[in-house]
């Protein structure tokens, strides 16, 4: 199992490698960049996100590693210049690192982010690391309350379906749980917010934060009923998705099991109903569960997060990524994008052990590679 491991933590760095690589060379034909960007805010012509997050001028050079076009010819790369110095512009590019061939930029990256040195924002005045830092409680408290409720929920109604197949409890439920998954997480987030957050109806939960201000000095037990109170419309808005299809899988997977012969062989020995679901069905209808959880994980914690984020006015790493992408903050960018990656990979590599604890007959060391 060590070799295993080993083997896989190797693969990373490739794996790696090719991600930022492609993302780097689609990058580069992406239109606009942090120099027109900066360009249009010199001249007032900026209009979206970047004129809003209030970094604008500060200190831009940020010597972090960036991705985008290098400069060329400063009168015709960048449109929207004219009136301003060549030279200026050309100095914008050496703060912003586009000096450099793209090779170059790409291979300092590279070393860069091996020692976890992501640089500084281009607009925020702010190293990425610090700023990853200050949006990721708020993923992971999101992230990781929707996987808890979403597996404690889905999984028992999902065998208790399996079970009741056909009854009318089965059918009830699925109606709910299809109707749940019809549902967009962002469309049912606005409906908690007009009935029960003061858009029409009741002023129950709050709008903005994970906690209240003063939060530090309230007691304990208030400061945990605080956090539950602040996340109980976004967590619910999330995890209506992941409730929806993890029941469903679940239950099918039970379905599958139950039906095969060493479950019908088990009840002839005469094994309770009860030991033969939780001590045989259970083991191997649970491994297709465990496969999609580093999916459904890295999805909580960042793309799922987006628009919930937005809605609730909560400032995570998903609303980070998004604005990054619109600036052209190519540190920020492609810093999460490498730290998603990273976590991705870790995380699927648990799930594979977690396929051994699981079901001891898996192996993953007989494997050929």
């Amino acid at each position: 199992m060590l070799a295993y491991i080993a083997r896989r933590l190797l693969l990373m760095i490739p794996t790696l490698f090719g991600i930022m690589l492609i993302s780097f060379v689609l990058v580069q034909f992406a239109p606009g960049g942090p120099v027109e960007r900066m360009i249009a805010q010199l001249q007032g012509q900026d209009s979206g996100v970047a004129g809003r997050l209030g970094g604008g001028g500060g200190d831009v050079a940020g010597g972090a590693p960036a991705a985008g076009g290098a400069g060329g010819d400063v009168t015709s790369a960048y449109r929207g210049a004219q009136g301003l110095d060549p030279e200026f512009i050309k100095e914008l590019e050496k703060q912003f690192g586009f000096d450099k061939p793209a090779h170059e930029r790409f291979l300092k990256m590279l070393v860069d982010y091996s020692t976890f040195n992501f640089g500084k924002s281009y607009f925020r005045d702010a190293p990425v690391l610090q700023l990853i830092k200050e949006k990721l409680p708020v993923s992971i408290s999101l992230g990781l309350w929707i996987l808890l409720i979403g597996y404690a929920v889905s999984i028992p109604l999902g065998i208790r379906k399996a079970i009741s197949d056909g009854s009318p409890f089965d059918v009830w439920t699925s109606g709910l749980v299809i109707l749940g998954y019809a549902i967009p997480g962002f469309l049912f987030a606005i409906l908690l917010i007009v009935l029960f957050a003061g858009g029409s109806f009741f002023q129950i939960f709050p709008l903005r934060g994970l906690t209240s201000d003063g939060w530090k000095d309230m007691p304990w037990h208030a400061q945990i009923l605080d956090y539950l109170w602040h996340i109980a419309l976004p967590v619910t808005a999330m995890a209506l998705g992941i409730f929806a299809t993890k029941t469903l899988l679940t239950k099918n997977s039970f379905l599958d099991e139950i039906r095969k012969q060493y479950v019908l062989t088990a009840r002839m020995k005469g094994l309770s109903e009860t030991r033969v679901l939780y001590g045989h069905v259970f083991r191997n209808a649970m491994l297709i569960i465990i496969a999609g959880f580093p999916g459904a994980f890295v999805g909580a914690l960042f793309t799922g997060s987006l628009l919930i984020e937005t809605i609730f006015s909560l400032d995570g790493l998903g609303l980070l990524s998004f604005e990054a992408i619109v600036n052209r903050d190519y540190p920020v960018v492609f810093a999460t994008l490498f730290i998603f990656s990273l976590v991705g990979l870790v995380v699927h590599l648990i799930s594979d052990l977690m396929y051994t604890w699981i079901d001891p007959r898996i192996d993953f060391e007989s494997r050929e590679t």
